[in-house]
């Protein structure tokens, strides 16, 4: 859902840039891949949210990962949050209680904020 919604994310990723179909987005093996590679990092922050230190930490990688190697620009983590809570929502209608909305929100801005942190620190500018 997130490139259909921001097709310009695309740009960023050599392997699946040119593909239009969802369903073969959705089949890719290297979207796949990095998929769960956002899910891990997500994981070990939902893991580790009592402490800061280690939360800083993985969202500092990936922060500098991103505004160094990779150039992405940081309003797609902004995005792709936003994406991952609609997702969720719809996913565990049922389970998706006000609490929930509520603290997955708030993960989000902590996400964005941290991420955000890094680049600055490694003086992006774009």
């Amino acid at each position: 859902r997130f490139f259909v919604n921001f097709p310009s994310a695309k740009q960023y990723f050599s392997q699946f840039k040119h593909m239009e179909d969802p369903l073969e987005m959705e089949r890719s093996l290297q979207l796949r891949k990095h998929a769960r590679r956002v899910m891990g990092a997500i994981n070990t922050v939902v893991e580790n949210l009592n402490d800061s230190e280690k939360v800083s930490s993985v969202l500092a990688l990936v922060g500098k990962a991103h505004a160094l190697k990779h150039k992405v620009e940081p309003i797609y983590f902004k995005k792709l949050t936003g994406v991952m809570l609609e997702v969720i929502a719809e996913e565990y209608a049922n389970d998706f209680t006000p609490e929930a909305h509520s603290a997955w929100t708030k993960m989000k801005t902590l996400i964005y904020t941290h991420v955000t942190a890094a680049y600055k620190e490694v003086g992006w500018a774009q």
